[in-house]
């Protein structure tokens, strides 16, 4: 099987202004085939519509780790305490969102997908071991090592980090093709991977699409998503914006200072917080708050 052209999306998280231009421009490159990586939902106001979207294409999908956190609310299986507290307010706000379809949908996702078009990949969310464990730019090589041997191919395709990437090992190569709907590599454009298969193996093609992000922060005033979601849609709005994390480490930084997150300690956070910081740095300066 030669000449194979297979599209990989991940990380859409709700957002349907950038899974639309990303349409579009798979629809130009005239894929064989594609595949989605997981976290269709979560951390977005649309995730009924995306979910449809993607069924209506009939493009194949795994099961991210926010499948999971989303249907754990559908079907009442988190703490008490997640009901009432602010911090998970968005999370509720975005299961009830979910229609009755696209929680079946979801529910029927695999963990794991391979091509039909040609051999040799291996699409998961996380990684192989589960869709919450992070490959990026500071797993060490012996790791990504250890995830190809325990695959049958020398390809293994990821999302879950939010951030693109290459990386070549003795065994193989690892890729993310970076997020649709959330980058975190301070680059707003929505962001998939066009794979190309030959003879002589697969080439990668790393793709950004210009999206109107004003749509996105309309569309989270307009749904309701930003009175319901609280200090969590305040966040993820910055993400948005600033294509950075910053949700999960206000949570840390919150959760080390003794508090529960809230839309008061915002200010405070920011003043702490520099997005351009590679995380790992941010952790190390967290750590030493303790002292």
């Amino acid at each position: 099987m030669s000449g194979k052209k297979i599209a990989v999306l991940a990380d859409i998280h709700g957002n349907m202004p950038a899974l639309r231009a990303v349409l579009e421009d798979v629809d130009r490159q005239e894929p064989d085939e594609v595949l989605v990586a997981g976290d269709l939902v979560g951390r977005g106001p649309e995730g009924s519509r995306v979910v449809a979207t993607i069924a209506e294409r009939g493009w194949r999908c795994l099961r991210g780790n926010h499948e999971d956190y989303l249907l754990a609310f559908v079907h009442r299986e988190v703490p008490a305490e997640w009901w009432h507290e602010g911090e998970w307010a968005a999370s509720r706000w975005m299961a009830a969102e979910l229609e009755p379809s696209a929680v079946r949908f979801i529910e029927e996702l695999p963990f794991e997908l391979r091509p039909e078009s040609a051999g040799g990949l291996l699409l998961v969310h996380g990684s192989p071991r589960s869709n919450n464990d992070g490959l990026g730019p500071w797993t060490s090589d012996e790791k990504l090592v250890r995830h190809l041997e325990a695959i049958d191919e020398d390809l293994l395709v990821c999302g879950h980090t939010h951030r693109p990437m290459i990386r070549s090992v003795r065994n193989g190569r690892v890729v993310n093709p970076g997020a649709v709907g959330l980058p975190f590599n301070h680059d707003q454009r929505a962001q998939y991977g066009i794979f190309h298969h030959d003879k002589a193996g697969w080439r990668v093609e790393l793709r950004r699409v210009p999206y109107d992000i004003g749509e996105v922060l309309r569309i989270y005033e307009t749904s309701g998503f930003q009175e319901a979601g609280g200090v969590t849609a305040e966040l993820l709005r910055l993400e948005v914006r600033r294509a950075a994390p910053f949700l999960v480490p206000f949570i840390r930084w919150a959760r080390l200072l003794g508090s529960k997150p809230d839309s008061e300690q915002v200010p405070e956070f920011l003043d702490f917080y520099d997005p351009d910081e590679p995380l790992h740095d941010f952790f190390i300066r967290l750590e030493s708050l303790k002292s």
